[in-house]
């Protein structure tokens, strides 16, 4: 596992947040499957907890207004180093800007953040780094290790990414698999999966999460015990065992036992 502690190049993933009803039953259900504890804020949006692990920060979880019927959803946010250049660049190259820009924690020290969405629909946050420099653990069980984007098709959505962040972009040269990995200085960041019909109808485009776990079988039936689902079963893939679950409030996310774990 290795700490991550600098600034992020922007365009890279860097946080994960979830935002939902039950913030006490949810935060049991992580806790429970990740070993995650929390601290409190920053609550600019509503009350807003970190979950931690061993003292780092790797995900956030906050609470939906009342009068929010928003989907339950983890978003990504991708770094950026002027979150209101970053937002402009959204709008001019088709998606739009929902929250923001602004600041999070006192004044800004935090940093500063925007909440977008994709020409296709598919939701992420800006994250401006001052203090908060994202997640703060890599490779361990518990922290976010992967993030791609469900689409129809990565063609037109991959020419949004590139513009807005400056990813090179690598497809996966098949005639039945639509897949491109988006790259930052040569290094993979995320991906982007273009699915056709096989979108859920309910959700749409979307980001996904994958969550290391240490044995991603065992993760699986421990959701369903906490009261999540299991929408796709562990199967073994390029990058480990990996399956799709949700939790109770049917937020969906992968968990993974990637395959350079130790």
């Amino acid at each position: 596992m290795t700490e991550a502690a600098a600034p992020r190049t922007p365009g890279s993933p860097c946080w994960v947040s979830l935002l939902v009803h039950g913030m006490g039953t949810t935060q049991d259900f992580y806790a429970d499957l990740f070993g995650w504890e929390f601290v409190p804020g920053p609550d600019q949006l509503g009350p807003y907890v970190r979950a931690l692990i061993g003292g780092k920060e790797v995900a956030g979880i906050g609470q939906l207004p009342p009068d929010r019927h928003l989907q339950v959803a983890w978003t990504t946010y991708l770094a950026s180093d002027d979150v209101d250049l970053t937002a402009e660049a959204v709008r001019s190259c088709g998606g739009t800007v929902a929250v923001g820009p602004l600041d999070a924690g006192e004044s800004g020290e935090a940093g500063r953040m925007a909440i977008a969405a994709d020409p296709g629909g598919a939701v992420f946050g800006i994250w401006e780094a001052a203090a908060h420099l994202g997640t703060a653990l890599a490779g361990a069980p518990g922290t976010p290790v992967w993030n791609e984007l469900v689409t129809r098709e990565t063609s037109t959505v991959c020419k949004f990414y590139q513009t807005v962040f400056g990813y090179e972009a690598e497809a996966e040269v098949s005639a039945d698999f639509d897949y491109q990995t988006l790259r930052l200085d040569g290094r993979p960041v995320a991906s982007l999966h273009g699915v056709g019909h096989a979108l859920p109808r309910d959700r749409g485009p979307h980001w996904m999460t994958y969550f290391e776990v240490a044995d991603t079988d065992e993760a699986a039936r421990r959701v369903v015990e906490l009261g999540g689902q299991v929408l796709h079963p562990p199967r073994d893939g390029a990058s480990g065992r990996v399956a799709t679950v949700a939790d109770p409030e049917g937020a969906a996310f992968a968990i993974v036992r990637s395959t350079t774990a130790g």
